[in-house]
């Protein structure tokens, strides 16, 4: 039985290490991806008659005004979401940006209809990255290290006082 206790208490241990690397490691997943959404949009706004042009190609609404849009999101959505401002909504925008991306360009329809049958072609996909980075926050949260959450600190105060 003391064994047993002594496992216990080690996995315990353990889980509580664990635990405070969430907020970091949220930080990170919001940092990196939050750079790569902005750096990605940047691209697109300054070369958006070439994402115009893609966009034509693959009949989509508006091209320019879908061109301009995504890149828009892509790149303020990618500077609230390294930042951690209005961290869920920004999240679910993105998301919603990058589920539209596999599901506009034809490969990457057919890659997204395989997330259960051949997995690997849906995290092949090159949306894949940066969808799974939203869909991370928009469930879990910014974590500790955040403007969200020291507004949010800072708003609880004064309701206090």
């Amino acid at each position: 039985m003391k064994l047993v206790g002594d496992l216990k208490n080690v996995y315990l241990s353990f889980a509580a290490v664990a635990a405070r690397l969430q907020s970091p490691l949220l930080l990170a997943i919001r940092l990196y991806w939050g750079f790569q959404f902005a750096q990605d949009g940047w691209g697109k706004l300054t070369h958006l008659n070439k994402v115009t042009d893609f966009f034509t190609s693959l009949n989509l609404p508006a091209p320019h005004m879908t061109a301009l849009t995504c890149a828009s999101i892509e790149f303020f959505g990618g500077i609230l979401f390294a930042l951690g401002v209005l961290s869920r909504l920004t999240s679910l925008v993105l998301f919603v940006n990058m589920t539209m991306a596999y599901l506009s360009v034809p490969d990457d329809r057919i890659n997204f209809s395989h997330i259960l049958t051949k997995p690997e072609d849906f995290y092949g996909a090159t949306p894949y990255t940066y969808w799974f980075a939203a869909l991370l926050i928009l469930i879990l949260g910014p974590g500790a290290i955040a403007l969200d959450t020291l507004l949010l600190r800072r708003v609880e105060g004064h309701i206090k006082n």
